[in-house]
């Protein structure tokens, strides 16, 4: 078996190579610069046992496993072939093209955020939404500060001056994750769930220091429209999350980690390391959203 991993700057699987792959007689082919991000050197992969490809193209040809971790570009999808696997985070739901260059190129594309454990957890997309998660309090912080055309407000206050308004949409792993960060930095916490049982949990792990609230789109509408900072941290596994649409002209000035679809949509897309943030003015809540990344 050949496996490839295109450059992508953080890819550190030495021991890998070396203790799992190597020493089990397997090929491994690694494009030239792979681990720069993370300061580890083709010299390092070469000893754990790899060879160093100079192009995509030659590693492609080269293997039968291709394993990334970014979705594959379009040119990327024209180098695969009949009889390849291809191991990455795919979340074709957001990206019909990529669905389309994936089955038109026949290979098998298998999403590390599908992979399911038996107990119905998603263990290789749990760690991508802890980070996530966290980040996003931590980006929507800056995009709050005056410098980065928010509003200038601090997220846990100060004497005197209210904390910030953060509503996070959905309770599981990355809406906890951010709650976590937001309830440590002493802002004005609320989590909107459809699962009673997940907000109760919830309301037990943090206590008073958090509001809950069940999901209604007029809970929702009323909340956001009061926020600072919203979170959207909703999955429905392998598909697009639900969009959410507001029917009200509200005056929110929140700088919001969303997904923004159709113009005036909030609520949205996971998947690890899918959540996005966007600073908002005055003008509405996602109708005036400008998408970036977490970073």
């Amino acid at each position: 078996m050949g496996l490839v991993l295109v450059v992508e700057d953080e890819v550190d699987l030495n021991n890998l190579i070396r203790d799992q792959l190597v020493g089990a007689g397997h090929e491994v082919v690694i494009e030239t610069g792979a681990g720069n991000g993370i300061g580890v050197d083709d010299a390092q992969y070469r000893a754990a046992g790899a060879s160093i490809a100079a192009r995509a193209a030659d590693v492609f040809g080269r293997a039968e496993l291709i394993v990334k971790v970014k979705e594959p570009q379009p040119l990327e999808c024209e180098m695969l072939r009949p009889g390849q696997v291809l191991f990455t985070y795919l979340h074709l739901a957001a990206d019909p093209a990529q669905a389309h260059g994936l089955m038109k190129s026949g290979a098998t594309a298998i999403a590390y955020e599908t992979v399911t454990a038996p107990n119905g957890s998603l263990p290789l997309l749990t760690p991508m939404s802890e980070v996530a998660g966290r980040m996003s309090i931590q980006v929507g912080a800056a995009c709050l500060q005056k410098a980065n055309g928010g509003f200038g407000v601090l997220l846990g206050g100060v004497p005197g001056v209210p904390p910030a308004k953060i509503v996070v949409l959905g309770g599981g792993v990355a809406g906890t994750n951010a709650t976590e960060i937001a309830v440590g930095m002493r802002a004005d916490v609320t989590v909107v769930d459809r699962s009673v049982d997940r907000l109760r949990q919830l309301s037990a792990l943090f206590g008073p220091a958090l509001r809950t609230a069940y999901s209604t789109t007029e809970t929702i509408e009323r909340l956001v429209c009061d926020a600072d900072l919203v979170v959207g941290a909703v999955l429905v596994a392998g598909a697009a999350s639900p969009g959410y649409r507001r029917r009200v002209a509200g005056d929110s000035h929140a700088a919001a980690a969303v997904q923004r679809e159709d113009g005036d949509r909030v609520g949205s897309g996971l998947g690890g390391t899918d959540l996005q943030c966007a600073g908002f003015r005055r003008t509405g809540v996602a109708a005036a959203g400008r998408p970036g990344n977490l970073g």
